[in-house]
């Protein structure tokens, strides 16, 4: 890996019996980066996670993560204490309470005793702003509390990377702004790595500091870079329109008005 990248993925093929989703892939993340993946339906943004996070493994080409290869069934343990991540349904088990949810982690690798268990999920219920929600149970809290409850049990081990899998998906405007607020404050506060899977376009362009565009027709990326260039520069017309969809939209609507 090279000195500035804590993630380098390298030609990854990944390939589920004989259809092919992403073929020659390559690119890397820059510590403390907040790096956004974005494509269309089908394009494998997913399937990029899964492999970024060792769920599945590459057909050919190599995931280096936190200096581990994700392949690599040696390393894969020590490389999970390493990373966080906060799923699109936010994974909560629906008979535990927010606070026993955010334990799991910490119970299963740290070995600590309970006291000190129950220290550190305050803690990180605290960063998230739900320290007076950790006796509910997930039925019991909003969609936007379940996100932060996720992202508290991501943050367990105080990762050195986390990914987060459409994290304002089904929010309303208000909440999902608040979720960027909070992913915001803790790459700047713990200098956390951010790798996010999204297609929600204002926290695209509030958020990313860079960010691929993948494409389902050439199983690759067809766009790297700064979100707000790639809008008003890029030469792909596809990228164009993905990025200046809503302005699109906003123009038609002020024409049909008139």
């Amino acid at each position: 890996m090279t000195d500035d990248a804590v993630i380098q993925v390298e030609h990854l093929v990944a390939q589920y019996g004989e259809d092919r989703i992403l073929d020659d892939v390559s690119f890397k993340v820059k510590k403390g980066e907040i790096f956004i993946i974005l494509g269309g339906s089908g394009c494998g943004k997913s399937t990029l996670l899964r492999h970024l996070v060792g769920l599945d493994r590459p057909y050919a080409g190599q995931v280096m993560v936190a200096g581990n290869d994700i392949a690599d069934e040696t390393t894969y343990r020590e490389t999970l204490r390493r990373i966080g991540v906060l799923f699109q349904s936010s994974a909560l088990i629906g008979s535990m309470t927010v606070a026993q949810n955010v334990a799991l982690p910490v119970l299963e690798y740290s070995g600590l005793p309970r006291r000190l268990v129950k220290r550190a999920v305050m803690m990180k219920l605290g960063l998230v702003g739900l320290e007076c929600h950790g006796d509910h149970l997930p039925a019991e809290i909003s969609g936007g509390m379940k996100k932060r409850a996720g992202l508290a049990r991501a943050l367990a081990f105080n990762p050195q990377i986390l990914f987060l899998d459409e994290p304002s998906a089904g929010l309303d405007p208000i909440t999902s702004a608040e979720i960027d607020d909070l992913i915001l404050d803790i790459n700047h506060n713990l200098s956390t790595t951010m790798v996010i899977v999204t297609h929600e376009l204002d926290s695209i362009f509030r958020l990313a500091q860079r960010i691929i565009m993948l494409d389902k027709s050439t199983k690759g990326i067809i766009a790297e870079g700064d979100p707000a260039d790639l809008r008003d520069h890029s030469d792909n017309a596809q990228v164009r329109r993905f990025f200046n969809r809503n302005r699109d939209s906003a123009d038609e609507g002020t024409t049909g008005a008139t």
